[in-house]
């Protein structure tokens, strides 16, 4: 295939999502051709979605499972013989690699976007988790849509900016941990919040309902200074303690003008799976 006609395959497998509540407006991937879709967790943070097919389809999306730690979502919708994106490419994208980024932003339906591969690894302030990292131009909308190698296989689901120097890169969660994510489910080891960084911790602007930080009592509006006695300064800080965490974490946290409080956070235990 030419590049034309690798990017028309990436847009036809490529779906804009829109929500209400606080849920806003972003993009997909076809997963199955039987109405799989996956996206970012952040893209579906309201209960009603709303999944736009290339040809202008609308239809309405049931989310099937939810990981805000690794912000994954997979939703389902009823239809079929839908146009995927290829995957199975060898491992991640490598630097200097070529790939090509296609999403919704600003509502511009299939916007298309080239670059190339800086890196693949972690993120200083992100925790240890591995990001694809390249140069390829996100806006919002563009979240959950693909980051593909020159031949159209998925390398990634497009995420978030960072500015690190003058350039501004775009980070994609690698195919192999959203393959990891639908084999295996949402990490156990997750409180289930969204966080912003801010002076003296990190806010809890979300708490999903019946996760461990809901079942611990924690609201939003809640202000994380420490976990396992360790600040909190980053949501990769908070990362980290989830890593090194067993069955519990300890978290010290500020709600209103009141003195520090500490909740101990329990999590399931962790499901076997097949190798």
């Amino acid at each position: 295939m030419n590049f034309g006609e690798v990017g028309e395959m990436l847009r036809r497998g490529t779906v804009a999502i829109s929500g209400h509540g606080r849920a806003g407006q972003g993009s997909g991937i076809v997963w199955e051709a039987g109405g799989l879709i996956v996206t970012n967790a952040h893209v579906v943070a309201g209960a009603a979605n709303t999944v736009t097919m290339w040809d202008g389809r609308k239809f309405a999306a049931r989310v099937l499972t939810r990981d805000a730690r690794r912000d994954l979502a997979l939703l389902e919708v009823n239809a079929s013989a839908l146009p995927m994106i290829p995957r199975g490419r060898d491992g991640s994208p490598r630097a200097g690699e070529l790939v090509i980024a296609v999403g919704n932003p600003l509502g511009f339906a299939g916007a298309l976007s080239t670059g190339v591969v800086h890196a693949v690894g972690p993120v200083p302030g992100l925790g240890p988790r591995e990001w694809v990292q390249a140069d390829v131009r996100l806006a919002p909308g563009n979240s959950g849509g693909p980051l593909a190698d020159a031949e159209g296989r998925l390398a990634g689901i497009n995420t978030m900016v960072i500015a690190p120097g003058r350039r501004a890169l775009g980070l994609s969660i690698p195919a192999a941990a959203v393959e990891q994510f639908l084999r295996h489910g949402p990490d156990q080891r997750s409180l289930g919040v969204t966080v912003r960084a801010v002076r003296g911790g990190l806010l809890l602007l979300e708490v999903e309902p019946g996760r461990p930080a809901d079942r611990a009592s924690l609201l939003a509006g809640d202000l994380i200074l420490s976990a396992a006695a360790a600040r909190m300064r980053t949501p990769g800080d908070l990362s980290v303690a989830l890593d090194q965490a067993a069955g519990t974490l300890e978290i010290e946290f500020l709600r209103g003008g009141a003195s520090p409080r500490r909740v101990t956070v329990a999590f399931p235990p962790a499901r076997a799976s097949a190798a």
